[in-house]
């Protein structure tokens, strides 16, 4: 069962990213009273980022009134085996197969929630962002990767193996590209910006960014058009076979590639298209809290208790 405390304690939420890891400090109100963006390190591996997180955490702390209860949540590209208490299928790989969880645990003295970062997402839309007051939102990330996370009223479902709404390796092309996780075709093979720069260069033989793909369709070059035409058709097939399966009262789109106009138009236009009914009226968001729902996200999750 997942309840909330009853005597809200400040929260600290950590942001986890590939290139910058993010610290709040929340008052028992919701006011930010400490905000911090440090590098995330690329040489050192897990130690090193353990180092940054424990020290930002620290930071954190530190900035409490005396014998004050606080929580500490942390939002991963990643998820936490139920079992083995080991980090799997993270996209920031030098956690994988790590116990993030018992070490942040044991160097803070401190119980410490982690969760992935879709799920920290997902949360902050429902709670002050763009999916509040719908009952089940899908909370979708397209970046450099894609993910996805499941809120019902207002509560993040985990599921028993901890992936419930990881829909980005759910391979839809047999034929497809490789993904990293190993299958073939995967959603995030196909409508995350890695994705599109991959197919790009696969075709074309030569590298371009998602920006530069964007930028190019829009002035009419054919090659970026084509392969641009081919990400929303893409978006429209992949969330439009989610929406079927899930009937969700709303989906919010977070990510960089969340500020693509054309999804709200030929995308959303696309998953009509697709879903499984000829009258869809399934609200499909942009974001509200634009990079700052991760850490608020962490720092709320760090609020539930959550037992068995």
């Amino acid at each position: 069962m997942t309840t909330i405390l009853n005597d809200t304690p400040y929260a600290i939420g950590i942001d986890l990213g590939g290139t910058k890891t993010e610290s709040l400090l929340l008052a028992p109100d919701g006011t930010v009273l400490l905000r911090q963006r440090r590098p995330t390190p690329r040489d050192g591996g897990y130690d090193a980022v353990l180092t940054v997180v424990v020290e930002m955490i620290g930071a954190a702390a530190a900035h409490l009134p005396p014998a004050a209860t606080y929580t500490v949540g942390t939002g991963i590209p990643g998820s936490i085996d139920a079992v083995t208490g080991l980090v799997r299928n993270a996209n920031s790989t030098c956690l994988i197969g790590r116990s993030l969880q018992a070490d942040l645990e044991q160097l803070l003295g401190h119980p410490a929630a982690v969760r992935n970062d879709a799920d920290c997402f997902t949360l902050a839309e429902c709670r002050a962002g763009a999916g509040q007051g719908y009952g089940l939102v899908f909370g979708v990330i397209m970046g450099t990767g894609c993910g996805g996370g499941i809120c019902i009223d207002g509560v993040v479902r985990e599921g028993p193996h901890r992936i419930a709404g990881e829909w980005g390796h759910f391979p839809v092309d047999r034929d497809g590209a490789e993904c990293y996780c190993g299958k073939r075709g995967c959603v995030e093979t196909l409508i995350s910006g890695s994705g599109v720069e991959g197919a790009f260069y696969r075709e074309y033989g030569q590298r371009l960014t998602m920006d530069q793909i964007v930028a190019q369709a829009r002035a009419g070059e054919q090659r970026c058009r084509q392969v641009f035409e081919r990400f929303l058709d893409d978006f429209g097939r992949c969330l439009g076979g989610l929406i079927s399966i899930l009937d969700p009262d709303a989906v919010v789109l977070g990510g960089g590639l969340s500020n693509i106009d054309e999804l709200y138009t030929v995308g959303i236009e696309r998953v009509r298209h697709y879903a499984f009914h000829d009258r869809l009226r399934t609200p499909i968001l942009q974001n509200r809290l634009g990079d700052s729902a991760g850490v608020f996200g962490a720092a709320w999750i760090g609020q539930v208790v959550v037992s068995s």
